[in-house]
């Protein structure tokens, strides 16, 4: 397990840009946390680091968003609307296997039908002050791939 505390939404782009460069073909991402936590701005900091030029956005309302150009084929998935199932329909699988990078926003809507092994990102906020840019991301490693991952990771 890692944890960061970062102050701002360029922190949180600066270590999604760090993990990018530290990962494989296939690797899944799971990212949850609180709505404004965090997740698309570690997603954007991702696509930096993977080479991708294309704006992120959030895929709240289309579900995936698929990015190419950049080292290996971005997939951002936001699966919130999904809470009362769904996801055997959507052919994740696919995207899982596929060789790209996927990253996984309220993974939890889907857990049935996510693989075993995964790289866990959990972003709290701060919420002692309403105005508050203050995060702690915790990342959680599934195998020894991953693990590896955290171990380049710096703090």
């Amino acid at each position: 397990m890692k944890i960061f505390n970062v102050n701002n939404a360029q922190e949180t782009k600066q270590i999604g840009t760090q993990l990018a460069y530290l990962l494989s073909a296939g690797d899944l991402l799971l990212l949850d946390g609180d709505l404004g936590a965090g997740k698309t701005t570690f997603t954007k900091g991702l696509a930096i680091g993977l080479g991708v030029t294309r704006t992120i956005k959030s895929p709240t309302f289309t579900i995936i968003r698929e990015y190419q150009g950049g080292k290996f084929p971005l997939y951002h998935m936001d699966v919130y609307r999904l809470e009362n199932g769904g996801g055997n329909e959507l052919g994740l699988e696919e995207y899982f296997m596929s060789g790209g990078i996927s990253v996984v926003e309220w993974s939890n809507f889907i857990s049935d039908v996510l693989p075993k092994n995964y790289l866990k990102i959990s972003f709290s906020r701060d919420d002692k002050h309403l105005d508050s840019t203050t995060r702690t991301i915790t990342m959680e490693a599934t195998n020894n791939h991953y693990q590896h991952i955290l171990e380049q990771l710096d703090e």
